[in-house]
């Protein structure tokens, strides 16, 4: 173990570097970056198309290359899907991460090549490790066994060739080398299973007789998963039954309003709660700090970044920024190009600087995710900091909310539909404090809200328990990345499980 913990500190201390130094010289980073990925894609389908061999800088690429959606570019990726190559990136492609997104009905395949799987998946993973280790370098960590989330995936045969479509998740463990499949559970087999509630079932009967440190997914399913794993071995606190669990690594949705649910769970005290932002599309940040969760862009994953503020989404033709343009406070629409082949592709969700120096960010929603019915702009960041506030001051707390607004003559209000693990002790006194939360929050909504004259006070409606699960199993949509939609400016959610 001593031969093990020397590497892994010359390792640490190596990658710590790196990061320092993409930190100093970001902008540097960056520009390397967009040249090799055109460099790379100059001789594709795509590159042809756009004119690569004349890019000569980054202004040149933004005004021949246009901002694509994944409607714009899904005729190439269904061709990818059939067997066709080199049309948006110049390395074989025979994995497809699967992704509805936040507000998306329908799939979404994301192309993955072996440079976007080794210099940015994995590349992300290793550097998440790296500043845990920075930060905590008397950790056990590795004395145990690794918790891992994942999603199904599905393995296909066209023209003689086998191709991978699954969850960014399944794609990476099935990709694992034996070293790491040796440190994780569950079994491949189970952790790769389709069917959601019998493997969630299998894995809590096959992960509680292991020593656990760590544990890594999405907050709603993790908590249903541990809830499923408690009821099973009959213990009140998870660290009853891995004593030595001590980090959660967790991204896909907001931590926060989760909290409290873990701390009646989990002992607070022994336990770090790790921030990450990795995507389908790419990995993009890690939290750097103890006591602070936003989010270190990472700068060298092969990924170029742009920014486009969020006030000129929906124009003709809004600006996008590069890095050394972007200011804190504001938000921005997500803009990438990766190792991957995804050219200046909209990811939709929207991001806020806390800091320039080094660039740490904030996921703050969706691009499609907010609602805006007379020019309130609530945004999902607004949202959830405005339930924490009405939470702390009522004792509740939330399992899972979306909302939508209502249209009736003249009349304009927005409708909660929320279900509590703990209701409010005074349901009157939490609509008026959410309501009051989200005035100090948003200064268009507190101007709406000006005496009722344009918006009315918030409808909430209490959701019987189970709700959200039932609805999204409805769906076909439980586990993996699938998520609750937050916030939409179509009522098409909200009605859909008011008529559950």
């Amino acid at each position: 173990m001593a031969f093990v913990n020397s590497v892994l500190n010359w390792w640490i201390k190596k990658r710590i570097h790196q990061i320092e130094l993409f930190n100093k010289y970001p902008i540097d980073v960056q520009n390397e970056v967009i040249k090799k990925l055109i460099y790379s894609g100059r001789d594709t389908e795509w590159g042809m198309e756009y004119g690569y061999k004349s890019i000569k800088s980054i202004k040149r690429f933004q005004s021949q290359v246009p901002i694509s959606t994944y409607e714009d570019i899904k005729p190439y990726i269904d061709r990818l899907r059939k067997g066709e190559q080199n049309i948006l990136w110049n390395e074989e492609i025979n994995w497809f991460a699967k992704s509805s997104g936040t507000t998306a009905g329908k799939s979404k395949y994301i192309p993955v090549s072996h440079s976007s799987l080794e210099d940015c998946h994995y590349k992300g993973g290793k550097d998440m490790l790296a500043m845990y280790f920075n930060l905590y370098p008397e950790s056990e960590l590795f004395e145990g066994k690794s918790l891992v989330m994942g999603g199904s995936r599905n393995i296909l045969e066209v023209s003689n060739r086998t191709f991978i479509e699954g969850d960014l998740s399944a794609i990476l463990m099935q990709n694992l080398p034996f070293w790491a499949q040796f440190k994780r559970v569950p079994s491949l087999t189970i952790a790769l299973m389709d069917e959601w509630e019998n493997k969630l079932e299998l894995m809590a009967e096959s992960t509680m007789g292991h020593n656990v440190t760590s544990i890594s997914g999405v907050p709603s399913w993790m908590l249903v998963l541990l809830r499923k794993i408690l009821k099973k071995s009959g213990k009140n606190n998870i660290h009853e039954l891995w004593p030595n669990l001590e980090v959660f690594f967790h991204g896909g949705i907001n931590f926060e309003p989760y909290r409290d649910q873990y701390n009646d769970i989990i002992d607070p005290a022994k336990m770090v709660y790790s921030n990450t932002y990795n995507a389908s599309e790419g990995f993009f940040a890690i939290q750097d700090q103890k006591d602070n969760s936003d989010l270190l862009l990472m700068l060298d994953y092969g990924i170029f970044y742009e920014f486009i503020p969020l006030s000129e989404i929906g124009s003709k033709s809004p600006k996008a920024l590069t890095l050394r343009e972007v200011e804190v406070g504001i938000n921005y629409a997500l803009i990438i190009s990766t190792n991957a082949g995804l050219w200046r592709y909209m990811i939709g969700d929207t991001v806020m600087f806390s800091s320039t120096s080094p660039y740490r960010i904030r996921i703050t929603g969706r691009v499609k995710n907010f609602m805006n019915a007379v020019g309130e702009e609530i945004i999902i960041d607004n949202a959830e900091k405005a339930l924490a506030i009405a939470c702390s001051k009522t004792d509740a707390t939330i399992i899972d909310y979306t909302a939508a607004p209502i249209f009736v003559d003249d009349n304009v209000w927005h409708q909660w539909l929320i279900e509590f693990e703990k209701p409010p002790a005074n349901q009157e006194f939490f609509n008026e404090a959410f309501d009051n939360a989200l005035k100090s929050l948003n200064s268009d909504y507190e101007a709406k809200r000006y005496h009722d004259l344009v918006l009315k006070a918030p409808q909430i409606v209490n959701l019987k328990k189970d709700t959200f699960y039932n609805w999204m199993k409805m769906r076909n949509k439980l586990g993996g990345q699938n998520k609750v939609p937050r916030l939409s400016g179509s009522r098409e959610y909200v009605d859909e499980i008011l008529n559950l």
